[in-house]
Formats: C-alpha cells, sequence, structure tokens
C-alpha cells in the first residue's frame, strides 16, 4: 500500500502546475508593511545612514520612503509636475521604469518616456544633491529611439564598469541594448556604438526591463522576461546570464548566449506573488538585494514590493 501511495503521489505531483511546484523553488519576499503598492521599482540606501527611497512607475514618477527597508511611506512623487518634453512622447506626461544611482557627489535619477506599443521613446535623466521626492532638476534627453530604429529606448539601468559609465535599456522590439554615457553629462555619446545584449528568437522579442550588477570577475545581467501588468494573468519572471565584459557577450548557466534565447531563471511567480519582475539591485550594508514589483493573488493582483538579499553560490551564479 505504500509503495501504490508513493507512486500515486509522485504522479500527481508530476502533473501538478508549475505554479505549485514553484512555491518550493523561491522564497517568497521581505515582509514590508505601510505602503507596498509599488511598480518597477527602483530603491537605493541613501548616504550617511539616512533610510530609502524607492521610485518607480506611476503618478510623476511615484516615490516611498522608509527608514528600515520594513515600513515603507507614499512621498508622493520625484516631480511636482512634469517637465514640459515628456508630452512629446505620451499625452499625459507618464514616465516609466526609473533608475537611481549616486555618483561625483550627486544622486542620478534615469526614467523613460513612451506610449504602449511604440518605440519612438526617450530616456530621460535628473540629479538631485540628496535624493528625495522634490528636490530633483531635470536635464532633459540621454538617449533617444524612433520608428525606424530595431531596439526601444525605455527601462535604463546605469552600471559603471572599468572607468566607464554605460545604460543597458530595452524593450520588447530586438531586446536589451547598452549605450555608452558621458560621466559629466550623464547623456549618450555622440556616435555610440548600440551594443546588443539579449533577445529572443521568436516575435515580439519578449524581454525587458535589465538589470546589471558586478560581483567578482563578472557582470551579471538580470532582465524580465515575458509578459507584464496584467495583475493575476502576468507572466514576468526575471532571467540571468553573465559575462567578463560588461557589453557582453552574456551566457546562461547552461552556455547558451542570451541572444540566442537564453537565461537561468532566478525568480518567477509561485503562490501568490504573481508577475514578478521590473526588478533593479541596490547595495544595502554591503549585500546585494533584489527589488521588483509582484501581482497579489490575495488582493485582487495589486503590484507590490517585492524585496530580497542575493546569495551568491560558490559557482558565482546568484540566489535569493
Amino acid at each position: 500500500m505504500r509503495t501504490v501511495l508513493a507512486a500515486a503521489a509522485a504522479v500527481t505531483l508530476a502533473l501538478l502546475p508549475n505554479t505549485a511546484q514553484a512555491a518550493e523553488s523561491y522564497p517568497d519576499p521581505q515582509t514590508i508593511t505601510g505602503q507596498q503598492i509599488i511598480h518597477d521599482p527602483t530603491v537605493i540606501a541613501l548616504k550617511g545612514d539616512q533610510g530609502y527611497v524607492a521610485y518607480s512607475t506611476g503618478g510623476v514618477i511615484g516615490a516611498r520612503l522608509s527608514k528600515d527597508r520594513v515600513h515603507w511611506t507614499d512621498e508622493g512623487n520625484a516631480f511636482a509636475a512634469p517637465p514640459s518634453w515628456w508630452y512629446e512622447y505620451n499625452a499625459t506626461g507618464d514616465p516609466w521604469a526609473p533608475d537611481i544611482s549616486y555618483r561625483d557627489g550627486r544622486y542620478w535619477l534615469y526614467y523613460a518616456v513612451s506610449s504602449w506599443g511604440t518605440n519612438h521613446s526617450a530616456i530621460g535623466v535628473a540629479t538631485s544633491p540628496s535624493g528625495l521626492p522634490g528636490t530633483w532638476t531635470d536635464h532633459g534627453k540621454v538617449f533617444t529611439s524612433e520608428t525606424t530604429d530595431t531596439w526601444n529606448a525605455i527601462d535604463p539601468a546605469v552600471v559603471r564598469a572599468g572607468g566607464r559609465l554605460w545604460m543597458s535599456f530595452g524593450s520588447y522590439w530586438t531586446g536589451i541594448r547598452m549605450v555608452e554615457l558621458d560621466p559629466r553629462t550623464g547623456r549618450a555619446v555622440p556616435g555610440a556604438t548600440v551594443h546588443h545584449l539579449a533577445t529572443r528568437p521568436d516575435a515580439p522579442y519578449a524581454v525587458e526591463g535589465p538589470a546589471i550588477v558586478k560581483h567578482g570577475r563578472y557582470y551579471y545581467l538580470l532582465a524580465s522576461y515575458d509578459a507584464c501588468c496584467s495583475g493575476v494573468n502576468s507572466t514576468y519572471k526575471i532571467r540571468v546570464g553573465r559575462s567578463t565584459s560588461v557589453t557582453g557577450p552574456y551566457a546562461d548557466k547552461d552556455g547558451t548566449s542570451l541572444l540566442e534565447g537564453g537565461g537561468s531563471l532566478l525568480l518567477a511567480g509561485h503562490g501568490r506573488f504573481i508577475g514578478t519582475g521590473g526588478e533593479s539591485v541596490f547595495k544595502d550594508k554591503g549585500r546585494d538585494v533584489l527589488a521588483y514589483h509582484y501581482y497579489d493573488a490575495d488582493d485582487n493582483g495589486t503590484p507590490k514590493l517585492g524585496l530580497n538579499d542575493i546569495r551568491w553560490a560558490k559557482d558565482g551564479w546568484p540566489a535569493l
């Protein structure tokens, strides 16, 4: 009887949906309180033990603050009003997918302005002495794309490598791209090569939202694959590849190039945490932390903030 029951249980488990099995494979996000609603989060630990700030898609770049990384408050928007040039790219002046970083004594906030379903898009930048909402000065466009281009200038993520400054970006079209930035102006170097980092073999090339983090001798490219923005029907998941050069080529754990559809799965939906993606990585007390959004199946698919510490395995690959 034990043998029969064990065999039946094994068959039943094999037939369960992937989401049911995945609950054992992926950790839940850190418990947070207060204002949990967010989309496409970028987070930074402020200098001088001033706590944390998160910016996101929604509003005029939605802002959240926390003293302890647990309790978050809604602090309105990064800007009081949209800069006028945003309206060149959508009728409501609605920015997407910001990226915050700190260098040369200032905080830098990159963000995208576009409309759904087009690559008539732009990435802009603003600076602030404190990183807090209401203190940002906008500096306009740093890189754009048009319908004649084979890439989409949204979802920026900035990284320093080898004494140079780089910005990865991209959404659908031909996937993830990268350009070099002038560290003085924060804008793309005139005539800069547009490097190709990741794509899918099939249209619509559903990969977007890159983030790059350095660990050891490798650069790790994280990206969101499949579909977001559909609540509990979202299929977003985070995949990763690595390279010894920031401009690639990137490959996954099996050695498959991210330009050929590769990408090792880092985080997928499980339990109530659906459509995990829109990710970024920040440093906190010397550790790397993954920030992302998920759609809460227990709250009508509301997008919420997910935070997980990254653990680097002996083989160099990240786990949560």
